[in-house]
């Protein structure tokens, strides 16, 4: 029996406890996180992705598999597919009236996903916590804010590779009297804050957090902001971008503000 994967091990959980909100949140967390193959038609050209579509009743999937080896298993032969994150290809599928189907006959997390859940999906993944425009009158250290959140923020942001230097949490009283708790990330890169903001409301809604009740903030390294967060904020730190010397051309999907076209 071949190793189990991490989406294994979130779709076993998920099963094992069918009430669990969170076990089910974390699960497709999981899949929205994982790198996943899409069988095709054909060779990706053009950036045109024609996937094999299968009808199963009324409903029409394309079949995703976590590891490549899967995916050949499934098929049998050489076929051709493409390597996408489960939140790129959710956000192509979304609207089509079509479901995933999920390592089908060859893994303990074989599932099909409607395509009304693929909507909801993408939906999520689409939505980002408020940016706070309000001055902080006072700053403190968070508290209350459950263990599954903290970790969910730090998984998160180790993939914000080279995105900013690193992020603050804190606890905030604004000059309008509101308070609540502000994510603060300093040294930003420019053009960055849309993927850092999708990434904290991505923590929050997979955890099962009302991601309302988190802000984002960006500051920069010399801002009076960004030293009084350091006094009393949990600081995150993001890692840093490795120096390549190459130009490579982005592979389609790799950038999910742009993904390959459905054909």
């Amino acid at each position: 029996m071949s190793e189990e994967t991490p989406l294994d091990l979130a779709h076993a959980a998920m099963e094992a406890a069918p009430e669990d909100d969170a076990a089910r949140l974390r699960f497709y967390e999981r899949l929205s996180d994982s790198e996943l193959f899409l069988l095709l038609t054909k060779d990706v050209e053009n950036d045109q992705v024609d996937p094999e579509v299968f009808d199963l009743g009324d409903v029409r999937f394309v079949l995703v598999f976590d590891r490549e080896e899967r995916l050949s298993q499934f098929v049998g032969k050489p076929a051709p597919y493409i390597a996408l994150s489960g939140r790129v290809i959710s956000q192509m599928l979304a609207g089509q009236g079509i479901g995933l189907g999920v390592n089908l006959e060859v893994a303990p997390s074989q599932m099909l996903i409607p395509p009304e859940a693929v909507v909801w999906l993408n939906d999520t993944l689409a939505h980002s916590p408020d940016e706070v425009n309000e001055r902080a009158q006072e700053l403190y250290a968070p508290k209350g804010l459950p263990e599954e959140l903290l970790t969910a923020i730090d998984a998160k942001l180790a993939s914000a590779v080279g995105l900013a230097q690193n992020a603050y949490l804190v606890a905030v009283k604004y000059e309008g009297g509101g308070k609540g708790h502000l994510l603060g990330f300093v040294g930003t890169q420019e053009g960055a804050e849309s993927a850092l903001a999708k990434a904290a409301g991505e923590a929050l809604t997979f955890s099962g957090i009302e991601a309302g009740s988190i802000d984002v903030g960006f500051f920069d390294a010399n801002d009076p902001m960004a030293a009084a967060m350091a006094k009393v904020g949990l600081r995150f730190v993001l890692p840093k971008q490795t120096a390549r010397t190459e130009t490579i051309r982005p592979a389609p999907g790799s950038d999910p503000d742009n993904p390959p076209l459905l054909k």
